[in-house]
């Protein structure tokens, strides 16, 4: 089974923007439960759907697969719950990870997350300086819970 090991961290500052470059990612979700979620997601011209299970701790079931984009773009407008999660993605390699850092747009602007992917989840990592604190166990966080509860109605 596929399965995803994530830790996720509101970033501070702005110093990753000169570490990569940002891509636009657009996704939105066909299901958006607790329990499971399936999104259809389109960055540099490729067209992704994604199936998600529940959250154990920092674990969960995950399986991704290549769609034409044209398909990902009409589901994106005309069947996924609005509304759609638009954000730029720069992605840092440090002390042999790979961090992502998605700075959200729309509904969701303000909120900037960094997530890093983990063989095992106690494995041990060091953090960039502009690594704030961690939000892996709040649902609020979650890609598919920003879309019934957008970050400008919790921002602190």
């Amino acid at each position: 089974m596929g399965k995803e090991i994530e830790r996720k961290f509101i970033v501070n500052g702005d110093a990753y923007k000169s570490l990569a470059k940002g891509v636009l990612y657009r996704q939105g979700y066909l299901c958006s439960d607790m329990g499971r979620s399936v999104r259809i997601r389109i960055f540099n011209d490729k067209g992704y759907l994604t199936v998600k299970g529940p959250s154990k701790g920092a674990t969960r079931a995950e399986f991704e697969y290549e769609i034409p984009a044209d398909e990902a773009n009409e589901m994106l407008e005309y069947l996924c719950e609005r509304p759609i999660i638009e954000k730029f993605r720069y992605k840092y390699q440090f002390e042999g990870f790979t961090w992502e850092i998605d700075e959200f747009l729309g509904e969701n602007q303000g909120l900037i997350m960094a997530e890093i992917e983990l063989p095992d989840e106690n494995t041990v990592f060091k953090k960039p300086d502009w690594i704030g604190r961690e939000v892996t166990g709040d649902p609020r966080y979650l890609n598919s819970n920003l879309i019934r509860n957008p970050y400008k109605n919790f921002k602190e």
